[in-house]
């Protein structure tokens, strides 16, 4: 888990997710296949939800059961962050290879690939502080 530490974009990243799944904790969802994609983003499953398009959810948030549905163990939503380099952003929290963000200073939040961003210098003081 990461507090309110600062990164920097040092490659650009646009978003894949055109509707973000919108989870609850206790929702039920299908669970589909793992990412197996080139990037190696481990622990990303294809779930399903009603009503919403199918987005990859971390296997460290579902109670799997054995009829291939899930219960959501906490909220989520895949919403991905279109990042530019250079950009600054608040991380919150670290999982599976990205980090959940709000990008400063317009505080748009959503998931960035953790191989996009660098830790912020120690030494660096935010322009909004």
């Amino acid at each position: 888990m990461t507090h309110d530490q600062s990164y920097i974009v040092i490659q650009p990243h646009v978003s894949e997710v055109p509707a973000p799944l919108a989870l609850k904790k206790g929702d039920r969802v299908s669970v589909g296949a793992l990412y197996d994609g080139p990037e190696g983003w481990p622990d990303w499953y294809l779930c399903s939800a009603p009503g919403q398009e199918p987005g990859y959810v971390p296997g460290k948030i579902l109670d799997r059961h054995a009829d291939g549905s899930a219960t959501m163990l906490e909220d989520f939503t895949n919403r991905e962050l279109t990042v530019l380099e250079g950009e600054e952003l608040r991380g919150q929290r670290q999982l599976n290879g990205w980090l959940w963000a709000v990008r400063i200073p317009d505080g748009a939040t959503g998931w960035a690939p953790l191989d996009n961003i660098r830790v912020n210098r120690p030494d660096f003081q935010s322009r909004k502080s």
